[in-house]
């Protein structure tokens, strides 16, 4: 059977086959690098043969340093030996964002790909797409109990972390009694709550709080409220000191201005970067599919919460923005 979307048939890959290269997708977030650590953690525990690994030129966010994953054997260089290896990404919504390196899941031979994204074109051999999974975490976290992994300290702490981030605190429409349940049988398993809230929350740089701030005085208020805008330029990141990733979060800030319906940050990359600009989307209504409109650009993610790239100017993506989210509003309201 071609593609086969089961629990049963990922667990039988992952078991199945002894040599692995596990990675996520590029400007990894908290699903993602608590997925990759969980997952490669898992597979070792089990004596395979597993190398964890995330391309591209950008460096990881610095509120996950205290991961330490370069001393778990994390590469930033493809392994020589990838083509010898099943590849398992996780967290990907599509194929172009595995492991930030282009081309990767066709120079595979073999693709495990776990997610919880709902446009997921399941481009593995095997899949696992389950879109009302709160994380990734949370489906790796069934994943490895069927294997028979033990929940040690530290991959209870990465499936943590992959599931406080994605759920924003347990405060978004995702946080699910499921969840909330996993949530408290990882801190039974030994995650250290108190020092996921000091690592991910309260060590944010100075740099990226001048980074909000630049964020914060350039955004628009469209639509009678309804959408709020902001972009960050390539000049605001090297007047600042800020690294690409030190963006990641400051979408939230934007979402919860009073009467937002949909909010988006568009960035420019650093000048040794790619040359698209990038944006990020969220909805805080259920009227409003950001996917769906990421999708039109060639992206995705989830209805409330998605992203893309896109040559444009600022100005031509915030219209388009505006259009599409006017154009949602309508036809929901004619429903």
């Amino acid at each position: 059977m071609q593609n086969p979307d089961d629990i049963s048939a990922v667990v039988a890959a992952l078991r199945d086959n002894e040599r692995f290269v596990v990675t996520s997708h590029e400007a990894p977030d908290g699903d993602a690098l608590g997925s990759l650590l969980a997952m490669g953690l898992g597979l070792r525990q089990l004596g395979k043969d597993v190398v964890m690994f995330l391309g591209g030129p950008a460096p990881l966010p610095r509120e996950y340093r205290f991961l330490e994953l370069e001393k778990v054997g994390l590469l930033r260089a493809r392994p020589t030996d990838f083509a010898e290896r099943v590849l398992v990404a996780l967290d990907c919504a599509s194929a172009n964002r595995v492991g930030a390196e282009p081309g990767l899941v066709e120079a595979a031979t073999y693709t495990v790909n776990i997610d919880h994204h709902h446009d997921n074109p399941r481009f593995g051999d095997v899949n696992l797409i389950v879109a009302d999974a709160s994380s990734t975490g949370e489906i790796l976290a069934d994943v490895l109990r069927n294997l028979g992994v033990q929940l040690t300290p530290e991959i209870a702490e990465a499936l943590y972390i992959a599931l406080v981030t994605d759920t924003g605190r347990f405060q978004y429409a995702n946080t699910t009694p499921k969840a909330l349940r996993l949530a408290a049988d990882l801190v039974d398993a030994g995650a250290d709550v108190h020092r996921v809230f000091q690592g991910v929350y309260e060590n944010v740089q100075f740099a990226k709080l001048k980074l909000l701030a630049r964020a914060l005085d350039r955004a628009q208020v469209l639509e009678g409220g309804e959408i709020v805008v902001s972009h960050l330029l390539r000049d605001d990141f090297e007047a600042v000191g800020a690294a690409e990733p030190y963006s990641e979060g400051i979408i939230d800030f934007l979402r919860s201005a009073e009467g937002a319906l949909v909010s988006a940050l568009i960035r420019e990359p650093p000048r040794d970067g790619a040359p698209a600009r990038k944006v990020s989307l969220r909805s805080s209504v259920d009227e409003v599919d950001v996917s769906a409109i990421a999708r039109k650009s060639g992206g995705g993610g989830h209805r409330e919460a998605a992203g893309f790239s896109s040559d444009l100017s600022v100005a031509e993506i915030t219209d388009f923005i505006v259009r599409e989210v006017v154009a949602q509003v309508g036809a929901a309201a004619e429903r």
